[in-house]
Formats: C-alpha cells, sequence, structure tokens
C-alpha cells in the first residue's frame, strides 16, 4: 500500500520541504509515502471554474488507478488523531493505494471534491499550503505509530 500526496503547487519553503522529508523519511517499507506536486494553474483573468478544471485534470493525471481518494477540505470531516489511525489501519487492510489531495489557493474542483470517497480537514483553522503539507505526514506519522505501538505518540 503506498500513500500519495498530492498537492496543487511546487514550490513551499526551505523549512517546510525540511519539515516534509524529516517525516517522510521515517515511514516504513512497508507503508510508502510519496508526494506529487502539481503546477498551479495562473490566476491572471481566468474564471475560479477555469482554474479549477485545469488542476482537476493535473491532480487526476496524477492519480494512480483505483485509489482511495481523499480530500482534504475545509467542509471535511473533523477527524481526532486516534481516528486517524483507525481509517490509516483500514486503508491498510484495504491493500488499495490512497490519495490524499491538498488543493491550490482556490482550494479543489467542486466536482472533485464530490467525487472523492472521503473529505477530511485537519483544523479549523485557515492554514498556508506549505504548512498543511507538513501538518498532514506529521500526523499520518503519529498515526502509523499509534498502530505499530512505537513511542512516538504519547496520550
Amino acid at each position: 500500500m503506498k500513500l500519495l500526496i498530492v498537492a496543487v503547487g511546487q514550490r513551499v519553503p526551505d523549512w517546510a520541504q525540511t519539515a516534509y522529508e524529516d517525516y517522510a523519511k521515517r515511514f516504513p517499507p512497508e507503508l510508502k509515502v510519496e508526494l506529487k506536486t502539481v503546477k498551479t494553474e495562473p490566476r491572471g483573468s481566468k474564471s475560479l471554474q477555469t482554474l479549477h478544471a485545469a488542476e482537476r485534470a493535473r491532480i487526476e493525471a496524477a492519480l494512480p488507478r483505483g485509489a482511495h481518494v481523499v480530500v482534504l477540505d475545509e467542509r471535511g470531516a473533523r477527524i481526532t488523531t486516534p481516528a486517524l489511525a483507525e481509517r490509516l489501519r483500514g486503508w491498510q487492510q484495504s491493500g488499495d493505494d490512497v490519495a490524499l489531495l491538498i488543493g491550490g489557493p482556490d482550494g479543489l474542483d467542486p466536482a472533485l471534491r464530490a467525487a472523492a470517497h472521503e473529505s477530511l480537514r485537519l483544523s479549523d483553522l485557515t492554514l498556508p499550503h506549505a504548512l498543511v503539507r507538513v501538518l498532514l505526514i506529521e500526523q499520518l506519522y503519529r498515526a502509523w505509530s499509534i498502530n505499530a505501538g512505537h513511542p512516538y505518540h504519547r496520550a
């Protein structure tokens, strides 16, 4: 099983990239984590619908066939870390790859959100996209550590 994080936006600050890489390398070989970045559509005078459609096409091209798609969205379900650990366990048992989607500055296309298998929110706060990548990978690592009985998570 592979966890694939698909994020709109190719440039993040060095601190965010360093933090992301630090957590990504901690995962065991049986739970691979991969980050695929897709280009943000140039804003200019394009309509939101046009922007979303272009980014949706790039995201869909990055998704592995048959992946379980989870969108990160401010309207998604609230979830605790132990609940994320349970979800991760279920995803691992299914054996399917899981794609977690992080939208661009204007969020994700509504049709893409509607087609996803799940919609989760990481926080009630509005977070910068670079920080979302770090928070997501840390929480996925923490969820793995709970399931593995690893001492990283101390409840």
